[in-house]
């Protein structure tokens, strides 16, 4: 697996006093990436920078304005429909379907994105340390159970691209560490992305890219 992003940028329209759209700022452009499966990267900035965005490109959930990226696996190209096949995403934005319990949401959530062959449900609950929550519902969980949740299901899924936006996020110490021993089973199989500006949430990544030299 490898992603190729091409001359990539990125403007979101103003909303002018009249309704029309004016042209905006750029949030970053001409972004020229290879990223390939077991490396990893770390995507760097202040707040504001585009780290987010860019992730969100990379995830096949937000078009860019300019540019064009492109999966590849063993160097054919993979069809827009199935990208998201590849792809796991966790960050604080997005949300969890709440209504389920624990044990439905993960039964509906890996028919959608199946477990890799080793890890079944109730290993992964046992992996996440949510194995005496699985019949409470997802919106009686603490922020740091939830936190969890999000990055169980994306470490231990199929997905061989992993791409995390401040992941340790509402996770106290004991979850930063079992974030980071974690992690460290995962970089020398999947293509990791992470973007933080916290150097303890990516201090292991091989590559840094800091979004900042790209606002020019």
């Amino acid at each position: 697996m490898r992603i190729e992003v091409e001359e990539v940028g990125k403007k979101f329209s103003l909303t002018q006093g009249s309704g029309n759209r004016g042209p905006g700022e750029w949030i970053f452009r001409n972004i020229s990436l290879t990223l390939r499966q077991q490396q990893s990267y770390a995507f760097t900035g202040p707040n504001g920078s585009g780290k987010s965005t860019l992730l969100l490109i990379l995830a096949g959930l937000l078009p860019p304005s300019l540019g064009k990226v492109t999966y590849l696996v063993n160097d054919k190209t993979v069809d827009e429909e199935s990208v998201f096949r590849q792809v796991s995403i966790a960050a604080p934005y997005l949300e969890l379907v709440e209504e389920f319990t624990l044990q439905e949401f993960l039964e509906f959530h890996t028919e959608l994105k199946p477990l890799q062959r080793e890890m079944t449900v109730a290993k992964l609950l046992e992996r996440m340390y949510l194995k005496e929550a699985r019949r409470k519902y997802i919106y009686q969980f603490s922020s740091g159970m939830k936190q969890r949740l999000k990055l169980g299901i994306s470490f231990y899924s199929q997905s061989p691209v992993l791409l995390l936006d401040e992941p340790c996020s509402n996770l106290d110490q004991q979850g930063i560490r079992w974030y980071k021993s974690e992690i460290q089973q995962l970089i020398n199989n999947k293509l990791v992305v992470i973007c933080s500006n916290q150097p303890y949430e990516y201090d292991f990544c091989q590559h840094v890219v800091d979004i900042i030299q790209y606002k020019r």
